[in-house]
């Protein structure tokens, strides 16, 4: 008996802690400003990875180093995105022979207008076209919505291939140049671009590959959502392309609402992500920050939680959690620790690429070692040749490694 309650003690006490953390919170970036401004913006997706839109500031607790701290003190809210955020959003189109010819045009005009109408207010669109030739062709560049409205019907409906071959895979690339280069150009400290690609079939023009495509949005953290139509399309590589989402079109008659699916996925993407705001009661030194979350699913609750370490040095009264948070923009040597960093994670994730990787630089080593083998040997050949008395020649010091080997 005295051995079966002990266990029960045990499953008891498990069953008591903060345990199942469904929820999903991934912290993008923080801001810790004086007078004692701390914000955190992150995406949170339910237990299923869907997107968690909506949850309002009151479903949030905030801990410090484990301790609750008070809503009366932190007044913590949630701030408009646009304060701090702004996203791009290229509508990549395929406008080769397949479509242009086959009098699919309209139904491309009318689909593109419906995109426009359903895409959120706040996402800066531009809209560009692609058939055989080696550069995308502006419709409407990064501006106002209504500028990419008024100008598509004109241009669209009078558009012709120069070449009517497709090469999709190169104008991926460079439409990842253009999203590049109108977030370049913004102000604001985050940047997130998005391309929505529109396509009946297959790279035609191999001006480029698909693995040129594919890192073309991964090294850019580029998001994409693809549009096939027809029976065409590979869908196994559009499904490659189209990391965060891929509708197919079975016919012209279904391009319409194919472009307002994907309008909606990325809607909803964009929804996934908090501004999160509050007032520091901390006056100096480190601390831990926690971020807790419960939202109800149907007959349960659902936690979620996201931790950030701050400084609070010089921290003092007189804080307004609505005050712009200033999230610093990376310079391009910690852009590339980043990169490099993604890189090393995903090596992690997939064993085999690592193997393979670590195969490669071990193979270089040993044709380094090799070619040096073979240049001291020559240097020692050509000395002895050259130097008719045997001088003991002084040891060179070993090269520096070189780094990333």
């Amino acid at each position: 008996m005295p051995g079966f309650q002990r266990v029960f003690i045990v499953l008891l006490a498990l069953s008591a802690l903060p345990g199942c953390y469904r929820m999903k919170l991934q912290l993008v970036d923080a801001s810790v400003q004086k007078p004692s401004n701390v914000a955190v913006y992150f995406s949170m997706d339910d237990r299923n990875g869907n997107p968690a839109p909506g949850v309002t500031a009151d479903r949030f607790q905030i801990y410090e180093d484990g301790k609750l701290i008070s809503t009366y003190e932190s007044q913590q809210t949630i701030l408009n995105q646009e304060v701090a955020i702004e996203r791009y959003t290229l509508l990549l189109l395929d406008m080769s022979g397949s479509v242009v010819d086959s009098g699919q045009v309209p139904q491309v005009q009318e689909a593109v207008g419906a995109f426009l109408e359903n895409i959120g207010d706040n996402e800066k669109i531009a809209i560009y076209a692609f058939d055989g030739r080696e550069e995308i062709i502006p419709i409407a560049k990064f501006g106002v919505r209504e500028e990419a409205l008024a100008r598509r019907n004109e241009l669209l409906s009078s558009y012709e291939p120069k070449d009517p071959s497709t090469n999709l895979n190169g104008a991926i690339v460079k439409g990842v140049e253009v999203l590049k280069d109108g977030m370049d150009d913004s102000d604001v400290p985050l940047r997130f671009g998005t391309m929505a690609i529109f396509t009946d079939g297959t790279d035609r023009a191999h001006r480029a590959t698909s693995e040129d495509a594919m890192n073309a949005l991964e090294d850019n953290n580029i998001r994409s959502f693809v549009i096939g139509l027809g029976g065409e399309v590979d869908t196994e590589e559009m499904q490659r392309f189209g990391r965060d989402g891929f509708v197919h079109a079975q016919d012209k008659g279904s391009i319409v609402d194919s472009f307002k699916k994907v309008a909606d996925q990325i809607n909803s993407q964009a929804l996934r992500y908090y501004l999160f705001s509050y007032c520091s009661p901390s006056r100096a030194g480190t601390h831990e920050l926690t971020v807790m979350v419960e939202v109800a699913s149907g007959d349960k609750t659902d936690k979620g939680r996201l931790k950030y370490t701050f400084d609070a040095e010089g921290f003092e009264p007189g804080c307004d959690p609505t005050d712009t948070p200033k999230f610093e923009i990376p310079d391009e040597s910690e852009q590339t620790a980043e990169d490099n960093r993604k890189k090393a994670e995903e090596a992690k994730a997939d064993p085999k690429k690592d193997a393979k990787a670590n195969r490669k630089k071990e193979k270089e080593k040993t044709e380094q070692k090799k070619e040096k083998k073979t240049g001291a040997s020559t240097a020692i050949k050509l000395e002895e040749k050259e130097s008719p008395a045997p001088e003991t020649a002084p040891q060179e010091s070993a090269a520096p490694p070189v780094q990333g080997y």
